[in-house]
């Protein structure tokens, strides 16, 4: 799989610490990592985006999928809610998306970074949306009228921004090892020279600016750039970190697959949350304080009590029943399993991260209505069939389909490619 993000570290996967039990997953339907998450107001709505192009607009309250945002030609490493109908999505694509829940199309495309945009953040007003990019650049862009105004100086990758309470000022932190506060009115900044990498920031509502490192460190730094106290808290690097609203708590999570709570006036550990074992890319607060959501790299969202460390939810509609418990002993079902996490075998339940394979057979390539399909595919002649559906995992979708979003992945034996596409052919006619 493209992950289309690299930050400063290199993917290690990490057992579950002895002795925790792992969190059940309570939101499924990305079928690649979450990279990002972000909450309502209100609590009650969730959006999500990953590694498979989509972003994912959530209902907490029935622990479904409410809509599927589908723009961005490469990963969607940051999501915003604006209001409570209106939200932001930013991807590897160098594109920021403004939608309004419900609508299919994005209202706005804001575009000019010429690299990776991998952090959002909102200012207190809600009149500008600023973006962090792997271009070394910072922009701010109006919300009223789409006007842009750039930030430079880091040296390199800029990987997270942040805007002060009071709206006045912004800090981005970069690969550069630099953290900067730009002073939005009068034009002037300060540098901090920092030990390590830094790849997120957060600012509690004091204005404590609390930065992460790739040395696993937290730093808490003071309005104008000084360091105030610090917080080992893993020895891999840290790739994401949230502050709780009242400002209590941090949540860091890094790739090790454990996520830290830190108590942030006490500069203290307070435990560990142990989820699947891999990689956590995303972290985010309900309003209440209490209520943590996390994005892992198995592409499912969790979620926690952060004060006794305790996993929430029902896990009923999150996890439904299982799409393939029909078809036990059918050895195409247990071939068609690695494929669930993207595709649906009926029209009638939500989308995925890939298209549904409703009708599939009879169908051209990349002309299913309602999915946004890459310009190569749509160039293809391919009509799915037995025969093509087998020579795809005979050769790889990259060979066979090249342009494709698809992980690449190949079935070596023909008495298991016959199977899968009998399988395909009982459950997915319509």
């Amino acid at each position: 799989m493209k992950l289309g993000l690299r930050l400063s570290v290199v993917l290690l996967a990490a057992a579950p610490l002895a002795g925790l039990r792992p969190a059940s997953a309570q939101l499924i339907g990305h079928g690649g990592p979450v990279r990002a998450i972000a909450v309502s107001v209100d609590g009650k709505t969730v959006l999500s985006g990953s590694f498979d192009t989509a972003a994912i607009r959530w209902s907490l309250a029935t622990e479904s999928a409410e809509q599927v945002l589908r723009l961005h030609a490469d990963a969607v490493n940051a999501v915003a809610f604006l209001d409570e109908a209106r939200m932001a999505t930013a991807g590897a694509d160098g594109r920021i998306a403004i939608w309004t829940a419900g609508r299919q199309q994005p209202d706005k495309v804001f575009e000019g970074h010429t690299g990776p945009i991998v952090a959002l953040a909102v200012s207190p007003d809600v009149s500008t949306l600023a973006s962090a990019s792997w271009d070394r650049t910072v922009r701010l862009w109006s919300l009223l009228d789409g006007t842009s105004r750039v930030l430079e100086g880091h040296s390199q990758n800029v990987n997270g921004v942040a805007f002060t309470p009071d709206g006045q000022s912004l800090v981005s932190v970069g690969y550069d090892q630099t953290m900067r506060v730009w002073h939005l009115t009068d034009g002037t900044s300060e540098i901090a020279k920092l030990p390590a990498p830094l790849n997120a920031v957060a600012i509690a509502p004091d204005g404590e600016i609390v930065t992460g490192a790739a040395d696993g460190r937290l730093r808490m730094m003071t309005p104008d750039g000084k360091e105030s106290g610090s917080v080992v808290v893993d020895a891999t690097p840290i790739v994401a970190l949230v502050i709780s609203h009242d400002g209590a708590l941090i949540a860091v999570a890094g790739i090790s697959g454990s996520v830290v709570i830190v108590d942030r006036r006490a500069r203290s550990v307070l435990r560990t949350l142990v989820g699947a074992g891999m990689p956590v890319w995303s972290v985010a607060f309900q309003p209440d304080g209490a209520t943590l959501l996390t994005g892992g790299a198995d592409g499912k969202i969790r979620r926690w009590n952060a004060l006794t460390g305790d996993t929430l939810g029902s896990n009923l509609l999150g996890t439904p029943t299982d799409p393939l418990a029909g078809y036990a002993g059918d050895r195409g079902a247990e071939i068609f399993r690695a494929c669930v996490a993207c595709h649906t075998l009926s029209d009638k339940e939500v989308q995925r991260a890939g298209p549904t394979l409703a009708g599939l057979y009879g169908r051209k390539i990349a002309s299913l209505p309602g999915y946004r399909f890459s310009d190569a595919l749509k160039r293809m002649g391919i009509v799915w069939t037995p025969e093509t559906v087998a020579k795809l995992f005979e050769v790889g979708p990259n060979a066979y389909t090249p342009g494709t979003k698809m992980p690449e992945q190949r079935i070596g034996s023909a008495e298991d490619r016959r199977a899968l596409t009998e399988f395909l052919a009982r459950a997915t006619a319509k």
